[in-house]
């Protein structure tokens, strides 16, 4: 079979690829001894799943609501009473001046992301070309394969990106911070593009940070786009105090997924109108319309502000409490060995370093696939960095939203391979 540069693209193993092909066979076939620290679904929360089951057997007794749900397509930009609920929500919460018409539902972040990515990247019709700007590596996984400007150069063409700074703090613990004196927005650029908090790592940019990125990006006449899959003010998975900011040289990029419906599919993007209208083309023209399901579950949450106070209430305090837990396990685990843990400030991930690690985070993933721990490569993380660096050979992504026990022997076998390895 022959392929388009197009097609080879989507033929080729990829990161995200494998990261969602080991998740969907461990869900489908695992046994109990299976050990899943690798994907990012989120974790069971007893009170928002009570809440969505609520909603669903309302709906199911609204007359035909149920119905209008499965039978009916949303408009491009996505459904419109909860559109709106969504706006309402932002201007109370944040003050933030927008309406419906900054607001357009995708089927999903990811997709999203495809369509921001190359909407900024790739050539434009005065015939240069442009690249999306990662002002701090390691980066969002799903990021890396998004482009479709150049697919035959590789995947990373439509990015640069920029090592950190890096804080060695007490504890075993460290912290990512953007080096502003290395950064360089040149015309080059079509964007900027972070995520806040940031997967792989848990780490959080700061207010100043965000504020310095902000200017930069206003200065050089582009978008700021945030992945705020994890933040405020849904679903809230964020263990320290920031402030969202928004205006329309950011784009803001929401999500169901980590609230508890990833199965739906639902990515909320705040845009400029004219972005937001685009993000709705997109839509009409690859997919029609994005699903309704989503907006359909999460309208009466949106309305009521209900979402706020379980994000504050339920999801928030669970997470936190996992992150302690599996903080507190790697300590234990990785005693003696040359490693230290990145500070979890959100998310729900630890993100592991072993300085020196003599072999790469791809031949770690192997080896602990064969002992039953599903984790990713840290390798993935880095996409339009260039040269040479150790360090993206000497991290892992551990997701610890499971349960608490097999998060800790998980741990317990990643240090007994990190310390046999060689």
């Amino acid at each position: 079979m022959r392929y388009s540069t197009f097609g080879q693209k989507f033929a080729r193993e990829c990161g995200i690829l494998q990261l969602m092909d080991d998740l969907g066979h461990a869900l489908a076939e695992g046994g109990d001894d299976l050990i899943m620290l690798g994907g990012g679904n989120p974790s069971r929360v007893p009170a928002v799943e009570a809440c969505l089951r609520q909603r669903m057997e309302s709906l199911l007794r609204q007359g035909d609501a149920f119905e209008r749900l499965v039978g009916n397509y949303a408009p491009p930009a996505g459904d419109r009473p909860f559109r709106r609920a969504v706006a309402e929500l932002l201007r109370r919460e944040f003050g933030w001046p927008v309406t419906e018409d900054n607001i357009a539902l995708t089927n999903g972040s990811q997709t999203a992301f495809f369509y921001l990515l190359n909407m900024f990247a790739g050539p434009y019709p005065d015939g240069s070309r442009k690249k999306i700007l990662l002002p701090l590596t390691p980066e969002y996984i799903g990021y890396a394969d998004a482009g479709i400007g150049d697919t035959a150069s590789g995947a990373d063409d439509i990015f640069i990106s920029y090592r950190p700074e890096i804080d060695l703090l007490d504890d075993g613990l460290f912290k990512y911070r953007v080096d502003f004196d290395a950064l360089a927005v040149t015309d080059e650029i079509g964007a900027i593009c972070v995520s806040r908090p940031t997967n792989p790592t848990g780490n959080v940019l700061t207010d100043g940070e965000i504020d310095r990125l902000h200017g930069l990006a206003r200065a050089a006449g582009i978008p700021l786009i945030i992945d705020n899959a994890y933040g405020l003010p849904f679903p809230g998975i964020l263990y320290k105090d920031v402030r969202p900011v928004w205006d329309e040289q950011i784009i803001f990029c929401f999500s169901l997924s980590k609230l508890g419906l990833p199965g739906a599919r639902t990515g909320i993007v705040v845009a400029a109108e004219p972005v937001a209208a685009a993000i709705g083309g997109a839509n009409a023209i690859l997919s029609l319309a994005p699903g309704n399901f989503g907006a359909a579950m999460a309208l009466d949450l949106m309305e009521s502000g209900d979402v706020i106070r379980l994000s504050r209430e339920a999801i928030r305090p669970h997470y936190q409490r996992k992150a302690g837990l599996a903080l507190d396990a790697a300590r234990r685990a990785l005693a003696g060995l040359d490693a230290r843990v990145h500070v979890p400030e959100g998310a729900f991930f630890l993100w592991l370093w072993f300085p020196g690690l003599p072999i790469s985070s791809a031949e770690l993933y192997q080896r602990l696939k064969a002992r039953g721990v599903l984790v990713v490569p840290g390798h993935y993380f880095f996409p339009g960095l260039p040269g040479h660096w150790a360090h993206r050979q000497e991290c892992l992504r551990v997701s610890y939203a499971g349960d608490a026990a097999a998060v800790r022997r998980g741990l317990d076998i990643i240090a007994d391979e990190a310390r046999t390895a060689g």
